[in-house]
């Protein structure tokens, strides 16, 4: 069974929409895949990017999950709806502020890093002291889905 059938099948379920990630998603050009789910899935495509290729599949919800050592573009960081910011040591609060900056419309979310004790401070102490901030967390990690 190919993604858009399966994709399919999930819609049919009660899915409400799918989202393409893992890896890069944009290092590949998603037009045909996207154009595949709008056929036969026909449930809202939603993107998770690190933003560091250009956009393409016209996703309908875009999550910028930009890396420090790598930064997004910045067309990225004015088209996302939803910022996340993975949180390891100060100088990620730094590059948040940074990405917020330029992404003004977006949802923001800041997220500790996956065991990541200092990450996890951090990030609690930034959310508490800074209201546009939501706190996020890898619950399939959580849980031991992969």
């Amino acid at each position: 069974m190919d993604l858009a059938a399966e994709a399919a099948e999930a819609a049919s379920a009660g899915a409400a929409f799918v989202v393409i990630t893992g890896g890069e998603p944009l290092h590949h050009n998603l037009d045909g895949l996207a154009a595949a789910l709008r056929t036969t899935a026909k449930i809202p495509i939603h993107v998770e990017t690190s933003g560091v290729d250009s956009l393409s599949g016209e996703p309908d919800w875009i999550t910028l999950s930009p890396k420090r050592h790598r930064p997004p573009q910045q067309a990225m960081l004015t088209a996302c709806h939803e910022l996340k910011v993975v949180v390891h040591e100060p100088a990620d609060l730094l590059f948040a502020d940074v990405c917020s900056s330029q992404a003004p419309q977006a949802q923001w979310l800041i997220q500790p890093g996956w065991d990541s004790v200092a990450g996890q401070q951090l990030a609690i102490q930034y959310a508490k002291s800074n209201f546009n901030w939501r706190l996020s967390l890898q619950n399939h990690k959580w849980i031991g889905v992969r």
